[in-house]
């Protein structure tokens, strides 16, 4: 099995989306059908819509923030429900909840006011600051050059010589251990975790990438996958999320900014999920400790997980 040909589910309006069934757990593989991840649903057109309900696909968790869910809705086909669970709320502005700002599908040409509605930048080194002037660098609106010495002085000064990759680590950790995610993380495995019928669910957040990124590779360590296992899931993305951003780097060059200072948080690199790794092990030791302490479920629970999403391979 290839990742790149066999899990990928390629919709042109549902970027960054692939199936997480076929992956090696214990005791089999990820049972197909079962469980999706993807990028925004902003801006899914019926015909893939059509598609998302020709996989089987009856349920949408999405992991935004209120002000992500408001400036992009998702739009979602008849026969699948939607589920809102903010895993950013404690922390609202925080860089993994500002990428919308960037101009992803389904917020217009120029942007969004996501998550962090505002757009001043935070002279301290507010984790949205980079995002917010990533959006007025990336807009195809006329600025003076006045206006884009300052973007691209404000972005460089938050995003470049990788401080942009150390905010989304410092996201990573609190994905793990924040109160807002701890509550949406043990209502998603809760959902996943019911009893009777289960409806084939896919989850996302604005790019799928770093709460997205954090809830699948939590299941396939609860399911007993290794650590490479999940990390090549995660890093999957750096392929799979290209169309997407592309089209926002342009923008932003268009604008002054060098895109390079803006490819790093739009995509992952192994250091962020090993972030939350070393949070995972320092709050609660283990991946079982993170469900039964940090999420509070129960060893039924547990169990169904593995039963429901296991398969032999």
């Amino acid at each position: 099995m290839t990742e790149t040909l066999d899990r990928r589910v390629p919709l042109a309006t549902v970027p960054n989306m692939r199936t997480l069934g076929g992956l090696p757990v214990a005791g089999g593989v990820v049972a197909d059908g079962l469980i999706f991840r993807s990028a925004t649903l902003a801006a899914v057109a019926p015909a893939d819509g059509e598609a998302l309900l020709g996989l089987g696909i009856r349920r949408v968790v999405d992991f935004r923030t209120e002000g992500e869910r408001r400036s992009a809705p998702d739009v979602l086909p008849g026969r699948v429900s939607g589920v809102a669970l903010d895993v950013m709320g404690d922390h609202a502005r925080d860089l993994s909840a500002s990428l919308a700002h960037l101009g992803l599908p389904g917020t217009g040409s120029g942007g969004a006011a996501g998550a962090g509605d505002g757009g001043v930048v935070d002279a301290g080194g507010g984790a949205d600051a980079g995002a917010d002037a990533g959006s007025g660098a990336g807009s195809d609106a006329a600025v003076s050059r006045e206006q884009r010495d300052l973007i691209r002085q404000q972005v460089s000064e938050v995003l470049g010589e990788g401080r942009g990759v150390k905010l989304l680590e410092e996201s990573n950790r609190l994905m793990v251990s924040s109160e807002s995610a701890l509550a949406a993380y043990r209502e998603f495995f809760m959902l996943l975790s019911e009893p009777g019928d289960y409806a084939p669910t896919l989850f996302h957040c604005t790019t799928g990438k770093d709460r997205t990124g954090w809830a699948a590779a939590a299941f396939l360590l609860l399911l007993g996958a290794d650590e490479h296992t999940a990390m090549a899931d995660y890093l999957q993305t750096n392929a799979d999320i290209l169309p997407m951003i592309e089209p926002m780097l342009e923008r932003a060059e268009r604008g002054g900014v060098d895109p390079a200072l803006l490819k790093p948080v739009l995509t992952v690199h192994e250091s962020m999920l090993q972030a939350a790794f070393d949070e995972m092990r320092a709050r609660f030791g283990t991946i079982e400790g993170y469900f039964t302490e940090g999420l509070g479920l129960d060893a039924a629970r547990l169990e169904t997980l593995r039963r429901r999403f296991t398969t032999a391979g």
